[in-house]
């Protein structure tokens, strides 16, 4: 490990960051690329590292508006779970979950990936057969899922009301043990810097105004630093996709909605796993730093503001202080809003489109974060190839003419 003297970190700490070698490159942008991926958030960064570690392509460049990680992978709760009904998302889930418990080592760069396990809260009989049923697909799958009653509850969790006569009896929950949270700022920026030593142009603050189709085909982008030419473009950009997607001649089946979240003043370590209920829209954890971060429901209209309504927030809060009665006097800090692309079946988009090398990965709903390394290991895959991989085959546009939909409205439940 290299040293350093007293008096060289005093002279870089005085530096003004001047000597500070940049975590990426910010290079103008070329005229053309053997690819673009347009979004420099989690999916489109995750995208490009996998296109040029996996698949040898390094003429490649990340085109986003802002800043990376500006968008919905700073504002959302970070929840990580695989433990989805149906085998088509579960195991697209879990492949991510997979590379989420390697990727600090993948990136060289500490995710903060901590896999404190998640519960789902059951509220009815009915939410405890639906409990079991997801259960038991999970071990199916292989996928680690454990059914768990009041008193392991009131064990594990011990401020969480488990009482007969709370307004939302809790049953009992379903446990993933592997599940967790990660740091989303730390997720963007170990991506953008391993991209970025494999060769990966990252240009910020280039917004795309228009894509380039010309005889059914893709030839490259028009943005606010000028034309980039390429034959193949990865549109990765959420709650925008419709608009990116309009500017091709293109018409998704996604809305757009606000999602909110939201967190307390530090408080002392109480809460060492999530929590989450889909019966009651609300879903809870506690930050290193002892914030309690809160989530919601969506936004029942639709939109593309980063804010929310108070309806919203105060029904979680509601649900979170009759969950929780010790958290009543706790006061909330901040408030923020995403914006979240939903489609009919509460499944993502991850396909080619009828115009020939252009892709989209979006659809995500409430459920990108704990994705976005499966979905740019599986994008990748789809941008090198021009074909799907066989994760993500069942989750292209054709499904919604065929009929052939992955309904997962059961377990994406009330947000994460």
């Amino acid at each position: 490990m290299k040293k350093y003297s007293a008096y060289s970190l005093l002279r870089n700490a005085l530096s003004h960051n001047r000597n500070w070698r940049t975590a990426w490159r910010s290079p103008e942008p070329k005229k053309s690329y053997d690819a673009i991926v347009v979004g420099g958030g989690g999916h489109g960064l995750a995208t490009a590292y996998y296109l040029a570690k996996n698949h040898g392509m390094r003429n490649v460049a990340v085109l986003e508006k802002g800043w990376i990680g500006g968008g919905n992978t700073g504002r959302n709760t970070t929840i990580v779970r695989s433990n989805y009904l149906w085998t088509e998302a579960a195991l697209l889930y879990e492949k991510s979950m997979q590379l989420w418990e390697g990727l600090s080592q993948d990136l060289n760069y500490n995710v903060m990936f901590s896999q404190r396990g998640v519960y789902n809260l059951g509220h009815s009989l009915q939410d405890m057969r639906d409990i079991e049923r997801r259960v038991n697909a999970n071990r199916l799958n292989g996928i680690d899922a454990e059914v768990v009653g009041t008193a392991e509850l009131a064990k594990a969790i011990p401020c969480l009301n488990v009482s007969s006569d709370s307004r939302y009896p809790v049953l009992g929950a379903s446990l993933q043990r592997r599940g967790g949270v990660a740091r989303h700022d730390a997720v963007a920026w170990g991506f953008a810097r391993a991209a970025d030593a494999l060769g990966v142009d990252i240009v910020e603050q280039c917004a795309v105004t228009d894509i380039d189709v010309r005889g059914g085909k893709a030839v490259g982008v028009q943005t606010t630093r000028g034309p980039i030419a390429s034959d193949r473009i990865g549109v990765v950009v959420a709650g925008h996709a419709g608009v990116l997607a309009k500017m091709a001649g293109l018409r998704l089946p996604i809305e757009s909605h606000p999602l909110q979240a939201f967190v307390s003043e530090p408080i002392r370590p109480v809460l060492d796993t999530v929590v989450m209920s889909g019966a009651v829209h609300g879903y809870i954890s506690q930050s290193d730093k002892g914030e309690l971060v809160i989530g919601a429901g969506i936004d029942a209209y639709n939109g593309y503001g980063q804010r929310g309504s108070f309806p919203v927030i105060e029904h979680a809060l509601q649900a979170i202080v009759e969950l929780f009665p010790v958290f009543s006097r706790v006061r909330m800090l901040r408030l923020w809003g995403g914006i979240v692309d939903v489609a009919p079946d509460a499944c993502p988009i991850l396909s080619k489109t009828p115009v020939e090398g252009l892709y989209f990965n979006c659809g995500w709903g409430t459920g990108g974060f704990k994705a976005t390394p499966g979905s740019g290991w599986v994008f990748a895959h789809t941008m090198a190839h021009d074909e799907a991989h066989q994760l993500n085959a069942p989750f292209s546009l054709e499904r919604f003419a065929t009929g052939a939909l992955v309904d997962e409205h059961g377990a994406a439940a009330v947000a994460h």
